[in-house]
């Protein structure tokens, strides 16, 4: 056996009590589990028992479930070093940087919206979630049901998503918004002052 397999062994061998561990953490079953991830209990129970090789099918459907990097189910090295390294993507023109590494759950965003002219009213869309957008440069526009308003820099918009809206460049320098997403049904805790 290579040096290398062994130490490949060695990390598959880990990821069992690892898992176990978690679940244990999260006061979770092997049922609830099970229901969460669409993997049976009889499968979870082999990894957990390191009776059976994790698949990284299988290891992604967990780190969804329990919202942690799949590093974190695998042991990898920490690297040291705390940054994240987002990798930014382009969607309708606009360029999203990820703020979080974790799937599912709250999701942090910058998002850099360029000039933009629209000359008819923006169909306005719904889905699941619940979002919070703070402008740090530029103008936003909201279109949020009934509601049309500017942001600027400095001002925060929060809403549920199941509300129709839409939003965009207001004016003719770059925008660029700190966002929040949470799926539906977990909100942002805002505290304006000190409780007493």
């Amino acid at each position: 056996m290579s040096e290398d397999d062994q130490e490949l062994g060695e990390v598959l061998h880990a990821v069992g009590p690892r898992l176990r561990a978690l679940r244990k953490q999260r006061n979770a079953t092997l049922t609830g589990l099970s229901e969460t991830t669409g993997i049976s209990v009889s499968t979870l129970s082999r990894l957990e028992a390191g009776q059976r090789k994790p698949s990284l099918e299988l290891l992604l459907a967990l780190a969804r479930a329990y919202q942690v990097p799949l590093d974190e189910l695998v042991g990898a090295p920490p690297t040291g070093d705390p940054r994240l390294h987002p990798k930014p993507f382009v969607r309708h023109g606009r360029t999203y940087l990820p703020l979080t590494r974790r799937p599912g759950g709250l999701r942090a965003y910058k998002m850099i919206l360029p000039p933009e002219r629209t000359p008819e009213p923006p169909d306005q869309r719904v889905h699941e979630g619940y979002e919070w957008m703070y402008v740090l440069s530029g103008q936003l526009r909201l279109m949020l049901g009934d509601h049309d308003v500017i942001l600027r820099p400095g001002e925060v918009a929060e809403f549920d998503t199941h509300v129709p809206h839409w939003f965009g460049n207001a004016g003719d320098e770059v925008c660029e918004v700190l966002a929040l997403f949470g799926p539906q049904g977990e909100r942002f805790h805002v505290r304006a002052r000190p409780t007493s």
